[in-house]
Order: C-alpha cells, then sequence, then structure tokens
C-alpha cells in the first residue's frame, strides 16, 4: 500500500509539474486561466445547477487537455526538427484545430449555460 500511494504522489507531481511549465511558458494556456477563473466567478454569483457545474467542469477539462495536448506535440515536434517542414507544419495546424473545436464548444455550451 505504501509503495502504491508513493507511485500515485509521484504521479501527481510530475502531472502538475507539466501543468506548471506549461502554465509558465504557454500563453494560450494563460488565457485559457482567465477564462476558467472568469467562468468559475461567474458561475458561483448565478449559483448555477448541479447540472450546469458538470457541464462547466467536463467542459474547462476538454479546453485544458486539448491545449495541454497542443503543448507537448508542439515542443515535441520542435525537438525532431527546427527547419520548415509541410509534416511538422501539418501537425501542429491539426492540434491547433483540435483546440478550436474544443474551445468552440466550451463557447457554445457556456453561452447555453449562463444565458
Amino acid at each position: 500500500m505504501v509503495v502504491w500511494c508513493s507511485k500515485v504522489i509521484r504521479s501527481l507531481h510530475h502531472a502538475l509539474r507539466g501543468i506548471g511549465y506549461a502554465l509558465r511558458t504557454q500563453r494560450n494556456l494563460q488565457i485559457h486561466l482567465a477564462a476558467t477563473v472568469l467562468a468559475v466567478g461567474l458561475g458561483v454569483s448565478q449559483n448555477l445547477a448541479d447540472w450546469k457545474w458538470c457541464c462547466l467542469g467536463i467542459t474547462i477539462s476538454l479546453v485544458w487537455m486539448a491545449e495541454l495536448f497542443n503543448s507537448a506535440l508542439e515542443k515535441l515536434c520542435d525537438r525532431v526538427t527546427t527547419e520548415q517542414e509541410d509534416a511538422i507544419r501539418q501537425i501542429k495546424d491539426m492540434a491547433a484545430g483540435a483546440v478550436l473545436c474544443v474551445a468552440l464548444l466550451s463557447i457554445f455550451i457556456a453561452i447555453i449555460i449562463f444565458s
């Protein structure tokens, strides 16, 4: 049990270190943090129903996950090559497109939740 707890704590440490690094270095994630604070603040001020909090939490999590995956993939691509390559550009564009899709979905859901 102690070994299991130690591994879980170590895993959490690595995950939080990654999120912290991304927050310090990725401007878009900083924007998502501001949007998260705004959305949660609005939710508190409007005393949202439980189901709306669930939708909001899922939406926020999806945006953060997409942005973290996008940032990690961009960093990996930059390690592969620093030269301009069509394949690398396409990979980065697709990852950014995934973030855009989730961000647009979150805006749509926010409009429903807060209207």
